[in-house]
């Protein structure tokens, strides 16, 4: 028999479009991609010169199963330089990517039946962490008139004597908010653990972004390397964890996965190091895809009420459409060739909309929009 947990993790909605776009296209179909979250570019060569050195000097056996102490000297530099927070090394444990110092840490904060809260819309895996870890997700709608931002005063009334974390994501997933700092040092101030998902930072448009450990201590902070520097095939991650967390954070680390590659480790160096320009670079293009994006989803008839200022998404409103955001994401798949991703895989409070990601050329933007447009006009008549 298949254990509970292994069955109540649902599909990844945004795989399963691409997939079946990945189906036309081998039929000769021209699709155009937006549906999934990762940067169109080339990882910058002062990266990739960094790996191939490594390769080269044999960086291939373990290491200290928190990370390399270079990597980790310099992310808490980078904490301190840019947010004028400090952070020891030694609160720093390097992952295979993201998604595995989230579930290391759920499985060390939560007890069976724990709460989570979440925003709804979320990133659509938070809550299969959360429930993985035998804890149990707590949605707050966050509504697009108000940004799509947490209010701290509805969250305080939503806590329970269960709820063991509040997790943000600034910017988000798949909103594209920043949060405000009255919001952060607020919610920080509220009592639960604070979870800060801060893996869009560096990919903000109108203002700095901030981590949360500038207003709490009482908070863990989820990173990497995978958006703001294009590494995502090159799966790297950090959490940063209070001191008490880590003795345990790291004998589980060692234990389910020993380290993390020593090569990439490297090259997560050299990112932090010496690619600012790059990123900067990545992220000015980003910025003028975004505003296309919107200006042009507005002009095809899809609702933008919340514009984003920060990551590569727009959660764009087709309630004027349909109230069935799967169905009409395959529609437009089927008869338009652009790949979307349904809202509603980012909770109940997100269906009806779609997210359009901005990672991809601006004449293919241009043509995507084209398309959608076409298509809605059809749907008018």
């Amino acid at each position: 028999m298949i254990a509970r947990r292994a069955l109540e993790i649902e599909p990844f909605l945004a795989v399963e479009v691409f997939q079946k776009a990945q189906e036309l296209e081998r039929q000769g179909v021209d699709v155009i991609h937006l549906e999934y979250g990762e940067p169109d570019f080339d990882t910058p060569p002062v990266i990739r010169e960094a790996a191939e050195k490594a390769l080269k000097d044999g960086r291939t056996r373990y290491v200290h199963t928190q990370g390399i102490l270079p990597l980790r000297e310099a992310i808490a530099e980078h904490y301190h330089e840019r947010y004028g927070v400090s952070v020891s090394p030694e609160q720093i444990l390097v992952t295979a990517g993201t998604s595995p110092a989230m579930l290391l840490l759920f499985m060390s904060l939560l007890e069976r039946g724990d709460q989570v809260l979440l925003s709804d819309p979320h990133y659509a895996c938070y809550p299969k962490f959360v429930k993985y870890a035998d804890g149990e997700p707590l949605y707050l709608p966050v509504e697009e008139d108000d940004g799509f931002q947490l209010q701290p005063g509805a969250v305080r009334e939503a806590l329970t004597p269960r709820t063991r974390a509040i997790l943000i994501n600034s910017p988000a997933n798949p909103t594209g908010t920043v949060l405000s700092t009255e919001r952060m040092e607020a919610l920080a101030g509220l009592g639960p653990w604070i979870v800060s998902d801060e893996i869009y930072h560096g990919l903000t448009y109108e203002g700095p972004e901030h981590s949360i450990l500038e207003f709490t201590e009482h908070a863990f902070v989820l990173n990497g390397f995978s958006k703001a520097y294009a590494m995502t095939g090159w799966r790297l991650g950090y959490l940063i964890a209070p001191r008490e967390f880590i003795r345990p954070l790291t004998a589980a680390h060692g234990n389910f996965f020993i380290s993390t590659n020593e090569f990439v480790q490297w090259a997560a160096l050299a990112a932090l190091k010496e690619a600012g320009e790059d990123a900067a670079r990545m992220r000015r293009v980003f910025d003028e895809r975004r505003r296309a994006m919107v200006a042009g989803l507005r002009r095809i008839g899809l609702g933008v009420g919340a514009p984003p200022t920060g990551a590569f998404y727009v959660l764009a409103n087709a309630r004027a459409y349909t109230d069935d955001s799967l169905a009409f994401a395959f529609e437009i798949l089927r008869e338009a060739h652009v790949a979307l991703t349904p809202g509603i895989d980012f909770g109940r409070n997100a269906e009806g909309y779609l997210r359009f990601c901005y990672a991809n050329a601006l004449p293919r933007i241009e043509e995507a929009l084209g398309r959608i447009g076409r298509f809605l006009d059809g749907r008018r008549r």
